[in-house]
């Protein structure tokens, strides 16, 4: 049991000693200055910016930078569409899988565009290879997007008066070929050292220990699962994610995945305290950060650690924990500290099923998605947590008397219009969706029984989670859904676009309007917005915009889920 709380505490460390000096690096990236990956990469960049006929030294506003993202968006996304409903007769499917149905195709295009990677599908028996290729690419662009437009909103946060902020092109280029391309080159080699396939042979047959052949679905999985965690992503190559033992073969492989996870999230962090050379800043936002983090990581690991009350009663043994759901290979506590690194984180992959998590487990679980910005996914992560800022100082100011200011600029009401609407927008989609699907269960358990496979509290947590992923751009899932339907696969891809462009169209919005606006010299009467003060009032509203939102579905749920087991 020591070791096991060891091992997390020794890879979170070290996500913290390695984010630190890496965003600084990302800091330098993204200013333009020199690092030491130039001599190699700027050939390469500039090959990219002539084919396209781009020029990357061109400043952008605020709603240029919005168009070019969109539609680099739009171009892949169709793109995606056209292999997703071809790959019988395209290349590259040795095992002759064959082509998605129409509103598959729309959801899984839709769940790699948006960062989500939600899978109705399994990867090994669902896609070819050329689909499983043209899905790893998208966790580059996807990854890469997010990274670029939160850029942008560094630059807008800069002390000065401008509505010239870089270039899209150049922010997003460079973040794929000087950030996650060279770390997720790392990553894959570990992996493939130590037990991940990297081929494009099909399948192979092999003799089990008990002596029966089987068939073992290979492919370029390295490559797949080093982007998938470093990018926030999670789609799995295979069904089961990372519990499968070719995604993630030992403890070891687990330890670099989960460090993978929140590496570029925390980076982010310390690469805006670079960009705006400021240190506190950073610091107070990683602080806040972390409280959330650790506040429901370890109650989480806690509750692994001791077992399910439901088999105690049965006076069942649990000397191990909670083991239902998990890999051996992990245990209890590596898989709980995983599950709330990847829903804080909007990654998604698992290594344990949260279907078989504890109740208040499940439920830490989905306040990480609910909350969505401690840590959150790359880039986009911080942008949730920017309109928690922006509603901490509008209150702040309202409770001492003084304009509400920001870095040197004035938050009128058009920036508290859009920082309204962006916080209400998470929980609507949420509570919408599960409200419809709740009634349509309800009113016709017959004709939807095939939807869950454990009715009552649960039932109720696992359509509550769907649409929790999906608005998140999570991508994990309660498993006993039964989501591979045209509803679900529709209203998750509508959910995961909303969700996905209007939380990023939102905060550059507000960003660019602040930007263009005359700066304001810091006073004796200025607020700090760098103190731990000013980090425990964003911490509180946090607090209360999850609480008030989604403290009646969660009493509905794994709550309720909790006192019936007990």
């Amino acid at each position: 049991m020591n070791t096991e709380i060891l091992g997390i505490v020794l890879m979170y460390v070290a996500v913290l000693v390695m984010a630190i000096p890496l965003g600084r690096y990302m800091g330098k990236v993204f200013s333009n200055e020199k690092t030491w990956l130039d001599s190699l990469f700027s050939p390469i960049d500039k090959i990219f910016f002539k084919l396209s006929g781009i020029n990357p030294a061109k400043e952008m506003n605020w709603k240029q930078h919005l168009v070019a993202l969109l539609t680099i968006n739009l171009f892949w996304f169709l793109l995606s569409m056209f292999v997703l409903t071809n790959m019988s007769w395209l290349p590259l499917n040795p095992d002759a899988n064959p082509s998605m149905s129409g509103d598959l195709a729309f959801n899984t295009a839709v769940s790699f565009v948006t960062n989500t990677n939600l899978q109705h599908y399994s990867g090994e028996t669902g896609l070819s290879y050329l689909g499983q290729l043209t899905l790893m690419l998208w966790q580059f662009i996807s990854a890469g997007c997010g990274i670029a437009i939160a850029a942008v909103v560094f630059f807008a946060m800069k002390e000065r008066t401008t509505d010239k902020l870089g270039n899209f092109y150049f922010l997003f280029v460079r973040s794929c070929t000087r950030i996650l391309f060279p770390i997720a080159l790392v990553i894959a080699t570990l992996l493939v050292f130590n037990g991940t396939p990297m081929t494009f042979e099909g399948k192979d047959t092999i003799t089990n220990l008990q002596g029966d052949t089987v068939q073992v679905s290979r492919g370029p999985v390295a490559a797949f699962v080093a982007i998938k965690q470093l990018g926030t992503n999670g789609g799995g190559f295979y069904g089961p994610n990372s519990t499968h033992p070719l995604e993630n073969p030992s403890y070891f492989t687990n330890i670099v995945e989960t460090i993978s996870i929140f590496l570029i999230p925390m980076a982010m962090i310390f690469s805006l305290g670079y960009v705006l050379k400021r240190k506190k800043l950073a610091w107070m936002i990683y602080g806040v950060m972390t409280i959330g983090f650790l506040l429901l990581v370890i109650p989480t690991v806690i509750n692994e650690m001791n077992g399910n009350p439901a088999i105690a009663k049965m006076g069942i043994a649990q000397p191990f924990g909670s083991m239902e759901g998990k890999e051996v290979r992990f245990g209890p506590a590596a898989s709980a500290y995983w599950a709330i690194n990847t829903t804080v984180t909007s990654n998604g992959s698992v290594n344990a099923m949260h279907d078989s998590l504890t109740p208040l487990s499940g439920m830490n679980a989905l306040l990480g998605m609910m909350v969505n910005c401690f840590y959150g996914g790359v880039g986009v992560g911080f942008l949730n947590f920017y309109i928690f800022i922006i509603l901490a100082v509008f209150i702040s100011g309202l409770m001492v008397g003084r304009t509400p200011e920001f870095l040197g600029k004035k938050i009128e009401a058009r920036e508290m219009k859009i920082a309204m609407i962006i916080a209400l927008l998470h929980p609507l989609l949420i509570l919408t969706g599960t409200a419809i699907a709740s009634h349509l269960y309800a009113h016709n358990p017959i004709a939807y029984a095939g939807w869950l496979n454990n009715p009552g509290h649960h039932g109720f947590t696992e359509m509550l989670y769907e649409f929790t992923s999906a608005s998140a751009n999570n991508g994990s899932g309660f498993e006993g859904l039964g989501d591979n339907t045209p509803f679900w696969n529709i209203s998750c891809g509508i959910v995961m676009l909303l969700a996905r462009y209007l939380p990023i169209v939102g905060p550059v919005a507000i960003a660019g309007s602040l930007a263009a606006k005359k700066y304001i010299p810091e006073s004796a009467g200025t607020l700090k917005t760098d103190t731990s003060t000013f980090g425990l009032m964003v911490f509180a509203v946090i607090a209360i915009v999850a609480a008030l939102s989604f403290f009646p579905a969660l009493t509905l749920g794994p709550i309720a889920e909790y006192f019936s087991i007990h």
